[in-house]
């Protein structure tokens, strides 16, 4: 076995190696007996077929699978060994010469790789990076509050309808002298609202009692023929044809009652015992909200760290490789083809320089990613899960569990790996530099990602 490496330039180079006869005859002969244990040919007894004529059907496959685990093994192991630091994956050199296992038996193979650049980040306090923090004002404190009093509210039943109640009635199609029509369409327990149909037709809505019958033209109601669609229960093709009277019958209107502030609705969204008060209720509010605002001040900074750090280290790729990596392991992609890829490029080696920024900071200063790390991204995934269905008091346990659960999906794990060693690369940036902390509102912030 002989493996070597040979330099292109600070970029590339060429891992060469040469498979002899001696590598693989005993691994070739091993398994080739094996299939003669096992093979079972008309004329001769079981185990009994001649070596020769095993060899002569399965040998040359055998040999071929053999010699390729070698050459993926050795290279593996040389990579390592060398602590050679590559980007992407070695790649057979375009130049490399046919191989026949037919009449040779030594074997010459040329890989491609990329080496990864050299390069330092230095990090001081002369450096300086805006933090901005989300103001929670009284106003966005009471939509907090008012959407956790609306989502466990109840209804009631009135009389009379108003410009937020919920109606539920029958429609029926109408003929052109007024009457029922007896095969129109028919449509029952259809819910209604003055807040989700055309503005002509609120004034029709808003007022109407239990049991009160009105004439109307859906096309005048409903906003769009998707909506009509849904509402009378037939296809968008039928509803973009309706243009006549149907009769709605009102069958019974109720009100949406926003639950009351007291000790139910506090355990129900802080978890029991978590407030007694209405002032405590509304600080673990605005606690947990500046808590979730807290993740767009990091992904916001996240952004600003990046470009600063793209902006002051010259990082050279070997981009020709990477072209012919990229289209290698997406063969069966289509569409990622030579074209695209020239245009999606500079994104390709944005990201990649970015890797390779916060792998070093993780590697000069010797952060390392734990178990505990990976869990605590899979926990704040799944509560900001959670939190998007209104669940703000899952128990601990439960969240863990969830989590884990979640880290047992490898695709998954491998993201919240790579999430954890964002997160600790940033916090070093953050503890590294000078942070210009600064408080802005919602609308403020917004417009910091306004492109110039």
């Amino acid at each position: 076995m002989n493996i070597s490496k040979e330099n292109i330039d600070d970029l590339n180079a060429v891992i060469k190696l040469t498979v002899e006869k001696n590598d693989y005859e005993t691994r070739v002969d091993t398994i080739l007996k094996d299939y003669r244990k096992k093979a079972n040919m008309p004329g001769f007894r079981p185990g009994k077929v001649p070596f020769g004529m095993i060899k002569k059907m399965y040998g040359k496959h055998v040999l071929a699978d053999e010699v390729n685990k070698i050459v993926s093994e050795e290279i593996s192991k040389y990579l390592s060994e060398s602590e050679l630091n590559i980007l992407g994956e070695p790649l057979p050199s375009e130049n490399q010469e046919t191989i026949d296992f037919e009449t040779q038996d030594s074997f010459s193979f040329n890989f491609d790789i990329a080496v990864a650049p050299e390069f330092e980040v230095k990090l001081s306090k002369r450096e300086k990076l805006n933090y901005f923090s989300i103001e929670v004002t009284d106003e966005m404190l009471e939509q907090q509050v008012k959407q956790a009093t609306g989502r466990f509210g109840t209804t009631e039943t009135v009389e009379e309808a108003g410009e937020e109640s919920m109606i539920k009635g029958d429609f029926v199609q109408l003929d052109q002298e007024g009457n029922v029509l007896e095969d129109g369409i028919k449509a029952e327990d259809v819910v209604i609202s003055a807040t989700n149909v055309q503005e002509d037709a609120k004034a029709t809505l808003i007022g109407m009692k239990s049991d009160a019958t009105v004439t109307v033209n859906p096309k005048n109601v409903f906003t769009d023929a998707t909506q009509t669609s849904y509402m009378l229960k037939v296809t968008k093709e039928v509803a973009e044809q309706i243009d006549g009277d149907f009769q709605f019958t009102v069958k019974e209107i109720s009100n949406y009652v926003p639950a009351e502030l007291n000790q139910q609705l506090f355990d129900q969204v802080l978890g029991e015992g978590k407030a007694t008060t209405e002032e405590e209720f509304k600080a673990q509010i605005k606690a947990d909200l500046e808590k979730t605002l807290a993740f767009e001040s990091e992904y916001k900074f996240t952004i600003d760290a990046k470009e600063k750090l793209m902006g002051k280290i010259n990082i050279d790729l070997p981009e020709a490789f990477l072209k012919r990596w990229i289209l290698t392991i997406n063969h069966d992609n289509k569409d990622i083809t030579p074209e695209s890829l020239e245009n999606d490029m500079p994104k390709y080696v944005e990201d990649l320089k970015w890797q390779l920024i916060k792998n070093e900071i993780l590697k000069v200063n010797e952060i390392k990613i734990e178990e505990a790390d990976v869990l605590e991204v899979a926990k704040k995934s799944a509560k900001m899960q959670f939190m998007q269905y209104g669940l703000t008091n899952i128990p601990e346990e439960h969240l863990e569990n969830y989590a884990k659960d979640m880290m047992n999906q490898q695709e998954q794990r491998r993201n919240m790996a790579e999430t954890a060693a964002q997160d600790k690369a940033i916090e070093f940036i953050k503890n590294a530099v000078k942070l210009e902390e600064k408080t802005i509102s919602r609308d403020d912030f917004n417009k910091l990602f306004e492109k110039n």
